[in-house]
């Protein structure tokens, strides 16, 4: 039986997941977290199935040894190509991941509807699936954005980067009426405003994150692992990166984000 006072684990492939964290914190207030991004294979969006669900293993090995209770994997692409294996490995550990929010989109009755994702998130059959269930409701524009995680991952020193890689992505989709955003991977957050700033019309934007909050509290108060006090929390962060350039770019993403 996992000790309530252990800390939940939360990773993705590099930077992205500290954006699910702080909704995470803010949502569970008197729970510990300890981060752990994999920022040397970054990002995963670009490799192929079965090299991330390897990685993602071996990232989960890794949270294990430091007694987690609980394991958000903050990565779409991991959670498609690599939650069942990860929940078969550890069928005691309330494992849960974040897919693209579209369901949430197209429930709120969105119209025109944008996914960002990374290539393989929208290539395997997780999102396909979704797409064939919705897309006979509503326009769902599925847009692939090589290159933009790794640019995220540079925090805001990459900014310049950025902008330019997002204006050639978007240009195509700004012909089209998008009255919502649905940020298929977790280092698009960080960039949010950037998005919703390439359209002349209001955009409402999705992550799922809230819904994974409320999952997790569900999981953890079903198996009685839900801290009710903490006078003392912690949130420690850890990488495959493991200097302390990077850890201090993830204390700072976590506390400021990135700054335009």
């Amino acid at each position: 039986m996992a000790d309530k006072r252990a800390p939940i684990g939360v990773f993705d492939s590099g930077v992205g997941g500290i954006s699910t964290l702080q909704t995470l914190a803010k949502v569970l207030p008197n729970e510990d977290f300890i981060f752990y991004g994999d920022s040397a294979n970054a990002p995963y969006g670009e490799k192929d199935a079965t090299t991330v669900c390897q990685l993602a293993t071996d990232v989960i090995d890794e949270l294990a040894t430091q007694d987690v209770k609980a394991v958000v994997i903050a990565c779409n692409t991991a959670t498609s190509a690599a939650k069942p294996q990860l929940t078969a490995a550890y069928p005691d550990m309330p494992i849960l991941g974040i897919e693209p929010a579209l369901k949430e989109a197209v429930d709120a009755g969105k119209q025109h509807i944008l996914v960002m994702g990374t290539p393989l998130t929208l290539s395997l059959p997780k999102y396909r699936a979704q797409l064939a269930k919705f897309g006979p409701k509503t326009n769902i524009y599925s847009l692939p954005c090589p290159g933009l995680a790794d640019r995220i991952e540079l925090g805001s020193a990459g900014l310049p980067k950025i902008k330019a890689l997002l204006a050639d992505l978007m240009a195509p989709m700004l012909e089209h009426p998008i009255d919502a955003v649905v940020l298929g991977c977790t280092h698009y957050p960080f960039i949010q405003d950037l998005i919703t700033a390439k359209f002349e019309q209001p955009v409402t934007v999705y992550t799922g994150y809230e819904g994974i909050a409320r999952n997790l509290t569900a999981q953890l108060q079903e198996q009685d692992l839900l801290r009710s006090v903490n006078n003392d929390r912690q949130i420690q962060f850890m990488s495959s990166r493991n200097t302390a350039t990077e850890l201090a770019l993830y204390r700072d993403l976590f506390e400021h984000g990135i700054q335009a």
